[in-house]
């Protein structure tokens, strides 16, 4: 079996391909020749990981996969949530938004937040979507060179470390992506 991760970004590829047994062959955008960025113009997490897998399907005609993932904060409202990756602005610079997030919760008491991934698998022309949810709490500095973007100053609930502090091993056995990749594999294992 072959599935398209509908993403080009290395680090979630590299994440998820921990994660797939090795009778399905991941394939990327980059793969396939789509080299345009994908339409994300819903305003949840579920709207964009349904949105990507749509138009994988439906431009080129594969079975795949897409995830959205948000990281919301208690203390603003669940923000930056579905606007993560370009909280800071268009440039999408991780530094930029963790810089704002940061500053933003120098006055609020509770720093609780959570990483939500919601995966969208299109098989055999039909929907089915997977969400992972990893708890915990945003810290005051950035801590730690691994992982990716917000990943240096999320610290997962009865942890000590950052994200960006532990080996992908542990991070994709507690984190969100990987419990959402989890259930995908599970439902294509059954």
């Amino acid at each position: 079996m072959q599935l398209v991760f509908a993403t080009n970004n290395l680090n979630k590829i590299k994440e998820v391909q921990e994660l797939i047994p090795d009778h399905i062959k991941l394939l990327s955008l980059n793969d396939i020749g789509c080299f345009e960025d994908i339409p994300e113009t819903q305003n949840t997490i579920e709207g964009n990981s349904i949105e990507k897998a749509n138009y994988v399907k439906t431009h080129y005609g594969y079975d795949c996969f897409a995830d959205d993932t948000g990281l919301e904060v208690e203390a603003l409202n669940g923000a930056p949530g579905v606007y993560s990756a370009r909280y800071a602005g268009e440039q999408r610079d991780a530094n930029d938004n963790m810089n704002k997030l940061l500053t933003e919760l120098n006055t609020k008491t509770s720093r609780n937040a959570q990483f939500k991934t919601v995966i969208t698998l299109q098989l055999n022309n039909k929907q089915h979507t997977f969400t992972g949810i990893c708890e915990g709490e945003i810290t005051h500095v950035k801590k730690g060179k691994l992982g990716f973007g917000y990943d240096p100053i999320f610290k997962p609930k009865g942890y000590q470390l950052t994200f960006a502090e532990m080996d992908l091993t542990l991070k994709n056995r507690i984190g969100h992506r990987g419990k959402a990749i989890l259930q995908l594999v599970n439902f294509l294992n059954s």
